[in-house]
């Protein structure tokens, strides 16, 4: 299941994360950085969606033609282990297939900065991914950010709740960048171009 054979579906694309700002710049929050960066390109704002927990931006990826999509950013408003409650709401809400839900998300066993991007797959112990496999089953597309592992003995929950450090923010505009790229490939151009394009 790589794109859904209509066309004209929209897609949703989930940035995974936690609200508020002390949580802002946070490992765990990348999902957000993402989609802020792609709702920002296709000038929209976000605004809350109705009943579903979550921020939204609608508009359209890609260039005039049968190749332009339809696309719902959204940010849920739970926290990250509570992501699949809202994102089930706005998938029921917008009609949108599963093979059309992208998750974008934070990845604890890839080195910072790479992408990995695939389909369905298990959870890895990411909680926003759990929540959502639980809502909707697993064959939703991924968009995996690599923030590497903890250094020594530093518990993950730490880790992943803490800023970039100094030196990763130095290149942190560059990899978000990078990454709302290929999630605009994803969308527009399906997965087996996406990969192999940006798997790093």
């Amino acid at each position: 299941m790589d794109v859904t054979t209509d066309p004209s579906a929209p897609w949703l694309i989930a940035g995974l994360g936690n609200p508020g700002p002390d949580y802002a710049r946070n490992r765990h929050n990348v999902g957000f950085m993402v989609v802020d960066l792609l709702a920002e390109r296709i000038g929209g704002k976000f605004k809350r969606a109705g009943k579903a927990q979550a921020q939204v931006v609608e508009g359209r990826i890609g260039p005039p033609g049968p190749l332009n999509r339809r696309v719902i950013l959204a940010k849920p408003m739970s926290y990250m282990n509570l992501s699949g409650g809202p994102v089930g709401a706005l998938r029921d809400f917008y009609k949108v297939p599963v093979g059309n839900i992208v998750a974008v998300h934070d990845e604890l066993d890839i080195d910072f900065g790479a992408l990995r991007l695939k389909l369905g797959g298990g959870d890895n112990g990411h909680n926003g991914l759990k929540s959502m496999t639980k809502a909707m089953g697993s064959d939703y597309h991924r968009v995996r950010f690599g923030i590497g592992r903890p250094p020594g003995r530093m518990p993950v929950a730490d880790f992943v709740l803490m800023d970039f450090s100094s030196a990763e923010r130095k290149e942190l505009d560059y990899f978000v960048d990078r990454a709302a790229d290929a999630v605009e490939c994803l969308v527009i151009d399906g997965l087996e171009r996406a990969q192999s394009t940006y798997n790093s």
